[in-house]
């Protein structure tokens, strides 16, 4: 009795220390590159709802696709599928991104809209590749929400703001990415005078001043052009994430648009009552 309660212990610890070696013996996964904000893109910020920023993502990857299917037609291709993407996820903004790369790496197609992880709240940024321009992709959607409020295509996305172009934020960054974003709307051929505004937003950052920034753009926008904050012609947006800088030119119904408000645009805040 003794000898098989001895053989039956051997036994076992035998198995446990097979299986833990196998378990030390596993292939590692290999590193996933992981999607970040880099000079020269171009991209959306998006903000949503609080801890909606899983969920958030993979509608607007859904939402964006079919936009630029409705757009570009048969210019484009994607590197995953609609069919792909299952809004009922659990709401990891980590989770979708990682498996974006994953669909990316496994596709000769390169996305369209490729999701950034960012550490701030409710706040979402998407790298974008031709033939996809931020702000006349983002103008076509807010237009079209404007035109058919009563068809609400989105549940947790509120503000979309497009960039033309990213670059370092440094003074030297922003003087090249004002250069060229400025510079075809402002000193192109046959411009006429405009009247402007500038706005930028700062997010973890503390380099660059907002009074700084606003000062150097205006210089590179330059005359015939002059300042007009409340019926300006066209809104310089400028948008500092940590060492990221980000810049676009929008029209002048911007306000009108709700600043590009999808939320806003559905469904309207009513107006203050006065006291």
């Amino acid at each position: 009795m003794a000898d098989n309660g001895k053989r039956k212990s051997d036994h076992l610890q035998g198995r446990l220390a097979a299986k833990k070696a196998k378990k030390q013996w596993q292939v590692p996964k290999k590193n996933l590159s992981v999607p970040t904000i880099n000079p020269g893109d171009a991209g959306i910020w998006a903000t949503c709802d609080m801890h909606k920023e899983g969920l958030c993502t993979v509608e607007l990857k859904n939402f964006f696709n079919q936009y630029a299917d409705l757009i570009y037609g048969d210019a484009i291709t994607h590197g995953t599928t609609v069919q792909e993407q299952n809004l009922d996820v659990g709401d990891d903004i980590e989770a979708e991104i990682n498996k974006e790369v994953q669909g990316m790496q496994s596709s000769k197609q390169e996305a369209l809209f490729v999701p950034v992880k960012i550490d701030v709240q409710c706040v979402l940024f998407f790298k974008t590749r031709e033939p996809v321009e931020p702000v006349s992709f983002v103008q076509r959607i807010c237009e079209t929400a404007s035109d058919d409020k009563a068809t609400k295509r989105t549940r947790f996305v509120k503000r979309l703001t497009p960039m033309t172009r990213m670059g370092k934020a440094t003074e030297k960054g922003l003087e090249e990415i004002a250069k060229a974003v400025l510079g075809p709307v402002f000193h192109g051929g046959g411009t006429s005078a405009l009247k402007f505004a500038i706005r930028p937003t700062i997010r973890n950052h503390h380099t660059m001043k907002r009074d700084d920034i606003i000062k150097q753009v205006a210089e590179k926008v330059g005359k015939p052009h002059t300042v007009d904050l409340k019926h300006y012609d066209r809104l310089i947006l400028v948008d500092v994430y940590r060492n990221i800088l980000g810049m676009s030119v929008v029209g002048g119904d911007f306000e009108k648009l709700k600043r590009y408000n999808l939320a806003e645009i559905y469904e309207p805040m009513p107006p203050k009552s006065e006291s």
